[in-house]
């Protein structure tokens, strides 16, 4: 388990993480989200013992990292894929880092089987692709075979295969009742692997929740239903919890006679509106179920923590691209 009480860390005059308060519990993967310049990377040091906090504390496993007699049995984590020797092979750094903990030389070849890197292990590292290098730094992290593993952008520079190897791993950690925390920006991989999310956003907390609820809270799963009998459905399917919108409306052609309806239904679910349309001879034309991205949700939550903000690319080319008069 993880536990950050009060977590602060200021530079000089600036605040990069401010009051933290969050526990990353063991048995499920838990998403570390935050816009770039949130303080995620700050974060994850000082649950480390990298960075000394401003103030408040941090433990993993009940202890401070530092505290730990053993720490790669306890903690495992990869903050910087390249701190490696460049001259050394994957498997002679890995050996070194066993060294220092005892651990035995047949776990060294347990990872680097693990990582996918049995054929590259007698490699000298500056050769290593970035994906290499991720792999790598994923067997170094779990070579003590940690009870707790902490992972920055662990997919950064996988291709798919290496992808969804990492999302099938973090998904057998945390089965084995491993504490797993890991940082990424591909929203996309967060939905499918984490069960938990910690938002942050300049250096505060702006959600600890799961990911099903932090969908549900911008805007949640809709049906969409388009029908040229909106009164009659809204009439049947009023209910408690039940919110019905107009999106859009379309006007009568020669081959139907009534406009159609493009309705948003949140609170009940397509097979229920489905059963409820046939039982009072309402006719649809589409029933589709709608759910809010992690991508969106993440993006709404964030919009106003975010220190830098893309805008959307002009609809007209400059003059100078058009060969227009300036």
């Amino acid at each position: 388990m993880i536990k950050a009480y009060g977590l602060t860390k200021r530079y000089g005059d600036r605040t990069v993480v401010q009051d933290l308060d969050f526990t990353v519990h063991p048995g499920t993967v838990t998403g570390f989200l935050g816009p770039n310049g949130a303080g995620k990377s700050t974060t994850m040091r000082m649950l480390l013992g990298l960075d000394t906090p401003t103030r408040g504390r941090s433990t993993t496993g009940g202890r401070a990292y530092a505290a730990h007699r053993a720490p790669l049995t306890q903690v495992g984590a990869l903050l910087e894929a390249r701190s490696v020797h460049p001259g050394r092979s994957a498997r002679s750094h890995l050996i070194a880092l066993a060294h220092t903990h005892g651990i035995p030389r047949a776990r060294v070849e347990e990872v680097i089987a693990l990582a996918g890197l049995t054929d590259a292990a007698h490699r000298r590292v500056k050769g290593f692709s970035l994906g290499m290098g991720q792999r790598l730094g994923i067997a170094a992290a779990l070579l003590g075979d940690p009870a707790t593993v902490i992972l920055d952008e662990p997919v950064n520079g996988l291709d798919p295969e290496g992808v969804l190897w990492i999302r099938t791993l973090l998904r057998s950690l945390a089965a084995e009742g491993r504490t797993v925390l890991v940082s990424s920006h591909l929203m996309s991989e967060m939905a499918l692997t984490a069960d938990h999310l910690i938002v942050i956003g300049r250096g505060r907390l702006l959600a600890d929740t799961t990911v099903d609820e932090l969908v549900r809270q911008a805007g949640g799963a809709s049906v969409k239903v388009v029908t040229p009998q909106p009164d009659d459905l809204r009439t049947h399917l009023a209910a408690p919890g039940v919110e019905i919108t107009t999106a859009a409306t379309t006007t009568a052609t020669a081959a139907r006679t009534a406009p159609l309806h493009e309705l948003r239904v949140r609170g009940t679910e397509s097979a229920h509106i489905g059963a409820v349309a046939a039982a009072h001879g309402i006719t649809l034309h589409e029933l589709t179920p709608q759910t809010v991205s992690l991508e969106q949700a993440f993006m709404d939550l964030t919009q106003d923590a975010a220190d830098h903000r893309s805008q959307p690319p002009a609809t007209t080319p400059p003059a100078h691209l058009t060969g227009a008069a300036a």
